[in-house]
């Protein structure tokens, strides 16, 4: 095959399941509008343009909620769902049942209209966590629970149509794009699990009123056993995309099956138990368990170095499949504004800012660096290099790419498309610069620092964040340019007219290399490393925090990031 042809396979699907996974598409691509809406506005209050607590009737911690619940749950999980249903039926091609389907479809839109209620009425400003003393209405974590169940559901769905294609291929290696899928649920199975817990049987009767307080350091636990492997779980859609797509889109072949395979499946073992990375500050942990889950923590880099080797060695082949001469010449035949392949500078701006992410990212899982960054806005400016960087890029690029085939309509605005991802990066690069500066200069995050650090008027003002706060306004307003850009390509072509066939299409990528390797083929000996390192990694600080004695933690004015004084007792 030419390096220049880019014809992908195309099947026919059952219409019922086409239309829900356009569903789960659209759904959440509406909802996202009004999440980068609210992350626009926080850097207005947080520069201190906007100077109060709320804003065309929306507080600034509802504004926060929605941003961190739309963007970083209801969109991710959604999505995943949709791509992994596109995944399982093209790779295994066997129906899947639809009426669990469906019901899986219910309880997620169910929960997240019951979640949005309780966050749009002013009940539940916990920005996207569930991390005591914050407490939100009951039906916050109702709603939110029945999006995980039904997640859970659709992975179900999943397994027996895999369990026969294994049985018709005996011997066979499973479809690469699979494991990577079925890699990303078991890491949400496994995260979701303890939360779960978290929620049903501490959050829920506490916000009912049924007990009076909950161990807030356990709640804090259990929230981040969850919290870092869910950054996996939205990650790994993305190394399947460019582990499968990408090296095609450069008109090369994957240079490594294996390092993809052992990417998906050491992410399963080394992706929970580190979660307590983010509580190095934290009383009731003994320093012993925040070492170990720092060492684990530096082990997760593992398949982000394989990612970047295998990525950069398949760029190169297929560059030079096409053309591309010398050491470094063969960059210039990468396809950066070939509309055609337009995913691939979704794909490539996406690894850039990748890079930056997993440095950062090291510094926040290092000891001693990370108190000196803890709480600050280097933590969000670290956040969103690696969810608005490869995870965003790659989900909205994704999106688009089904809805086109689903739907038999060609990309409006074909010459914004794909310019959008470098204005994006040019954004969140100049946005994360200014949260960096700040935070190493002692920035704190989630903070309304119009009415506090920003405003001159304030005790808590400080000049010397000023600087910061421009470039992260700046590169924000960036940042949601960019955006526009893309939902104006993504809602014409959406209406627009069809012109082709309907069918599932996707971009399958050969392997240069492929090892024949019987480690990475089996799903099973990572499960039974997973579960013990689990065991290991929690079991002995989960008794400690049990068997801690904490105060309850201070009162405190949501308009004032200072914790309430309570007067001495009396005598």
């Amino acid at each position: 095959m030419s390096a220049l042809d880019f014809t992908n396979e195309q099947i026919e699907i059952e219409p019922g399941l086409r239309k829900m996974i356009l569903i789960e598409i659209i759904f959440p691509m509406v909802l996202l509008i009004l999440g980068i809406y609210h992350g626009m506005l926080q850097v207005l209050y947080r520069a201190g343009y906007i100077r109060a607590d709320s804003f065309l009737g929306l507080t600034y911690f509802q504004g926060l909620t929605l941003h961190g619940v739309v963007n970083a749950i209801v969109f991710t999980t959604f999505f995943a769902v949709a791509f992994g249903y596109a995944v399982v039926r093209f790779y295994l091609r066997r129906p899947l049942n639809m009426s669990v389907a469906w019901v899986s479809f219910g309880l997620m839109m169910a929960g997240t209209l019951l979640g949005s209620r309780a966050i749009l009425s002013g009940k539940a400003n916990v920005l996207y966590t569930f991390y005591p003393p914050l407490r939100a209405h009951p039906t916050f974590y109702i709603g939110l629970t029945l999006v995980v169940v039904g997640s859970w559901i659709a992975f179900f769905n999943w397994l027996p149509p895999y369990f026969a294609w294994k049985r018709e291929h005996p011997g066979e290696k499973s479809p690469l794009a699979v494991v990577g899928i079925f890699a990303a649920f078991i890491v949400w199975l496994i995260a979701t699990i303890p939360v779960a817990i978290e929620i049903i049987f501490m959050l829920i009767p506490w916000s009912m009123g049924w007990v009076a307080t909950v161990n807030v350091p356990l709640a804090r636990m259990l929230f981040w056993f969850f919290g870092h492997p869910l950054v996996y779980f939205w990650l790994l859609p993305t190394y399947v995309m460019y582990y499968t797509m990408l090296p095609k889109l450069c008109g090369g072949k994957l240079f490594s099956d294996f390092a993809g395979r052992l990417t998906f499946l050491w992410l399963i073992l080394y992706s929970a138990p580190v979660g307590i990375h983010h509580q190095f500050t934290e009383p009731g942990i003994s320093t012993t368990w925040k070492f170990v889950h720092a060492f684990f923590t530096m082990l997760v880099a593992v398949p982000s170095f394989a990612t970047a080797f295998t990525m950069a060695a398949s760029m190169e082949h297929g560059a030079r499949q096409r053309g591309g001469r010398g050491l470094m010449g063969w960059w210039a035949k990468l396809p950066y504004l070939d509309r055609e392949r337009w995913l691939f500078p979704y794909f490539f701006c996406g690894l850039v800012i990748f890079i930056f992410g997993g440095v950062t990212g090291l510094i926040n899982a290092s000891y001693n660096l990370d108190t000196v960054v803890h709480n600050t806005s280097w933590l969000p400016a670290h956040f969103h290099q690696t969810v608005a960087g490869p995870i965003y890029l790659s989900y909205i690029g994704m999106s688009l790419w089904l809805v086109t085939k689903f739907t038999g309509k060609e990309i409006k605005f074909a010459w914004l498309n794909v310019w959008m991802p470098y204005v994006w990066t040019l954004g969140i690069m100049i946005f994360s610069t200014g949260l960096f500066i700040g935070g190493a200069g002692g920035e704190p995050r989630r903070t309304n620092m119009g009415v506090s650090y920003t405003d001159p008027n304030s005790s808590l003002y400080h000049a010397d964040w000023q600087v910061a706060k421009i470039l992260g306004s700046a590169g924000g307003t960036i940042m949601t340019i960019a955006a526009a850009m893309f939902f104006l390509v993504f809602f014409a072509t959406l209406l627009g007219r069809s012109v082709r066939q309907r069918s599932l299409e996707l971009i399958q990528s050969e392997p240069y290399h492929d090892e024949p390797i019987r480690a990475v083929q089996s799903f099973t000996p990572w499960l039974v490393g997973a579960t013990l390192l689990l065991l290991i990694a929690y079991t002995p600080p989960i008794a400690q925090t049990l068997r801690s004695n904490f105060p309850g933690a201070p009162a405190f004015d949501p308009g004032n990031p200072m914790p309430i004084q309570r007067p001495p007792p009396n005598g």
